[in-house]
């Protein structure tokens, strides 16, 4: 029989449809992919093709002409931009809208045009995440900025439009309503219980034990007991850090390794599956880490939504995290 399960970070519902039930095995990617080139002269973010697109904000190592391994530019065509004032509209009574203030910057993370993370070793792992924290940490000066979200999609299914690996990062001038129903669940709980629910969550999948795929000194890996799509994975930190931006420069080296591992292990269990990459951090000015944890999610785009999951806001799993989770733990890279 299917279980209805919530998740207790947004008390949302996710039906796990045992009765449709798959063995992990089932998601490997079944289509062909072409071998891709470690370059290509039309892609902007190859080496070669600076001209193409915003000016250099950021680079490792920083140089304006010699050979860069990360570099950050401004989107060509952000979503939102530094300019404008923020006043809520409202329009008939009802309608309200603002102007699309904010930031929109592209990390490229690799010079190859064929490389992924999944394959990057350990250091140039760290150098994609350092790269995200410093802008993270100079965008939330922005005194228009009230959420920034680091991203990454991987794949056709999950959004991308270019094959050249890259990530992005927006900060916005609003809280997600996302984001705000996440954040007061958490002090709904810390009011309740006096202590950080993510910590809390983070010791009860250890203490189970099943959904657990690896834990390090700094980092757990799991997939969470209400996941909304199979292999559904979260990296949450050891410490109580509220923002990304508060990790040390260790912790980002612990992360670079984990997440690598992480990312492998997808790649070979599920023949380099599409996926967005996220993560997540405290509200900028909200900060509070008795109560909020900031993470990495990983969501492989292995099932596509359908009417009733659009309908009704809950997602269909036809696989358990706990099955989905011991063959990741077991599966030897």
């Amino acid at each position: 029989m299917s279980e209805l399960r919530q998740d207790p970070t947004t008390k949302e519902w996710v039906i796990i449809a045992t009765e449709r039930r798959k063995r992990p095995s089932d998601f490997l990617h079944q289509e062909a992919t072409a071998e891709k080139p470690s370059s290509v002269s039309s892609c902007p973010f190859c080496p070669g093709n600076e001209n193409m697109t915003p000016d250099k904000i950021l680079s490792f190592p920083d140089s304006d002409t010699g050979p860069w391994r990360v570099r950050v530019i401004g989107n060509k065509f952000p979503a939102v931009a530094p300019n404008g004032d923020t006043a809520r509209q409202v329009e008939q009574g009802c309608f309200l809208k603002m102007n699309g203030v904010g930031v929109h910057e592209v990390v490229v993370e690799s010079p190859r045009h064929n490389m992924t993370l999944a394959l990057m070793n350990d250091s140039q792992v760290t150098e994609v995440l350092l790269a995200h924290q410093q802008r993270y940490n100079v965008l939330a000066q922005l005194p228009y900025i009230k959420s920034l979200i680091i991203y990454k999609n991987h794949g056709r299914n999950a959004g991308t439009t270019l094959d050249h690996p890259h990530s992005q990062i927006v900060g916005t001038a609003i809280v997600p309503r996302h984001m705000r129903t996440q954040y007061e669940v958490a002090i709904s709980y810390y009011d309740d219980h006096g202590s950080c629910l993510y910590s809390d969550l983070t010791e009860r999948e250890l203490e189970a034990g099943t959904r657990i795929v690896m834990e390090s000194n700094g980092f757990v890996v799991f997939h969470p007991f209400a996941s909304r799509r199979p292999f559904e994975t979260w990296i949450m930190p050891r410490a109580q850090q509220d923002s990304f931006g508060e990790a040390s420069e260790e912790d980002i080296q612990h992360l670079a390794c984990v997440l690598r591992t992480t990312l492998l292990k997808l790649y070979r269990a599920l023949d380099n599956p599409d996926f967005n990459l996220v993560i997540s951090s405290a509200p900028i000015g909200e900060e509070r880490a008795d109560f909020y944890q900031w993470n990495l999610r990983i969501i492989p785009r292995i099932t596509q939504p359908a009417g009733f999951e659009v309908g009704s806001g809950i997602y269909i799993n036809p696989a358990l995290p706990e099955e989905t989770a011991k063959f990741m733990r077991d599966l030897q890279i």
